[in-house]
């Protein structure tokens, strides 16, 4: 596999023994998969999907309607892709960042904080109350400045944070070198409404009080085609079909089954090396010893944390798209961003020089131009969605979740009040524009970053558009 040219000898040797299997999926905890849909049958609720969106609504279904058949379809198994390949940080905030939806919905901006804080509480207690383990710490999150200009804008959006009541505070460069030792840290924010998990184990416990709950999971079950009938929603399947009172799509960013969705969001690919476990010497060369998960402030960013067994987990930066909404295993190793990442590694941590790298992956992320969840409705309101959380959707796919059973039940609530749940994100333009688009974007950031965050005239017109593609 040839890595990124510009890889030091040194940095090829820490990669040459990558395991490509995810790391959170590669345990031995794994559940077998469930028997795939080989018959017809009839459903109060189809949900499409059994990543952490799907799962979360099928148990609160099960709550809200005890008297539902819930019926859960999985083209592969649970967890394998976006909620078994993240980086497993859970936070609160429903807007990927207050920062973004300040930008966005500043009027909402109080209501939308205390809902996350709230989502998030709840989620930890739903957690406990079903004995799910799954390795969650309440541990927060250090936003890190690694230029001189990143500074002052963090320092701001602490300002902003706490206006709308966010739970934040700065930190000079020496409290955060006390916290994570790196060289490159110049001054930090630490956000304390976010959680650390191993998101794969948090899924199957999900999907174990699933089963419990009397929800019939079918895995290895793509849905064909969706069609509107007199009495509800067809759902065809490879071998056997359902007909739905209610469907609820949780496809994120595979190819969904309304074809007016793939005008809003963007498949794409994030990357992720896992070192080997470190050794108690080379924890104390880098004084990390909370397990605060932490990511830096540049338009192409890195998120790194710490995991049960003593590594980092360290991905980001790269975010790829493949064109034609280009999705699949082929995408899943990528060879240069492994090299870059590692490159990253050293240059963060130089103390840890030699570490090994044990596991790197792709996944795929449902990019929107506005970087946060939306929702919508068809089939007369059969039909609810939620899609584009665009990287930060472990903790906001419980309120996903609630937000379409809201609308399947036609209730009007706090939550779908909101101008957020309301209005729809810019569509991307279709091929070839959207890869034309993309690749400029991607070159903007790239420069914005290596100069002092200014941003140049294209990216001034799609943040006066609204639209955007965040790494």
């Amino acid at each position: 596999m040839p890595f990124a040219p510009f890889a030091q000898p040194q940095t090829l040797r820490t990669l040459s023994e990558l395991c490509f299997t995810p790391f959170w999926l590669d345990d031995p905890a794994r559940p077998d998969p469930a028997a795939s849909l080989t018959q017809t049958t009839t459903a109060d609720l189809v949900i499409v999907g059994a990543g952490f969106t799907g799962l979360w609504t099928a148990l609160l279904a099960r709550e809200l309607h005890p008297e539902w058949d819930v019926v859960l379809l999985e083209r592969e198994t649970t967890a394998c892709a976006a909620s078994g390949r993240n980086g497993g940080f859970v936070a609160a905030s429903l807007t990927h960042g207050f920062e973004n939806g300040l930008a966005r919905w500043p009027n909402e901006m109080p209501l939308l904080v205390s809902l996350g804080h709230r989502n998030l509480d709840a989620m930890e207690a739903d957690l406990k109350r079903w004995e799910i383990d799954c390795d969650w710490v309440r541990s927060g999150e250090l936003h890190v400045a690694t230029e001189p200009y990143q500074v002052e804008e963090l320092r701001q959006s602490v300002e902003a944070g706490l206006r709308v009541g966010e739970s934040v505070e700065w930190l000079e460069a020496d409290q955060v070198r006390r916290l994570v030792n790196s060289p490159t840290y110049l001054g930090a924010y630490l956000d304390h409404n976010v959680a650390m998990v191993n998101p794969a184990r948090m899924a199957w416990g999900l999907r174990a009080a699933c089963l419990r709950a009397g929800v019939r999971l079918y895995e290895q079950t793509p849905v064909l085609s969706m069609r509107e009938e007199t009495t509800g929603v067809r759902l065809q399947t490879r071998e056997g079909q359902v007909l739905a009172a209610r469907v609820a799509l949780a496809t994120n960013a595979f190819p969904p089954l309304l074809k007016r969705l793939s005008f809003y969001v963007v498949p794409v690919y994030d990357y992720v090396l896992v070192t080997e476990p470190l050794s108690a010497a080379q924890w104390a060369d880098i004084g990390w010893q909370g397990r605060q998960g932490v990511g830096d402030s540049g338009n192409q960013f890195h998120y790194y944390r710490r995991t049960a067994d003593g590594r980092i987990l360290w991905g980001g930066y790269d975010a790829i798209y493949y064109p034609n909404n280009g999705v699949g295993p082929q995408f899943e190793v990528n060879a240069e961003s492994f090299g870059r990442l590692a490159e990253h590694f050293f240059q963060t941590f130089p103390q840890l020089h030699g570490v090994r790298f044990t596991h790197g992956w792709g996944g795929v992320i449902d990019t929107c131009s506005r970087f946060s969840a939306f929702w919508g409705t068809a089939h007369g309101g059969r039909t609810a969605y939620c899609m584009g959380y665009t990287g930060l959707g472990v903790g906001a796919a419980r309120f996903g979740a609630q937000v379409m059973l809201d609308l399947l039940d036609r209730r009007e609530t706090e939550r779908t009040r909101l101008t957020m749940v309301r209005q729809k994100p810019i569509p991307f333009p279709p091929e070839p524009l959207r890869s034309l688009v993309i690749h400029l974007t991607r070159i903007s950031l790239d420069q914005a970053d290596r100069n002092e965050g200014r941003r140049n005239a294209w990216l001034k017109l799609l943040d006066a558009l609204g639209l955007g593609f965040d790494s």
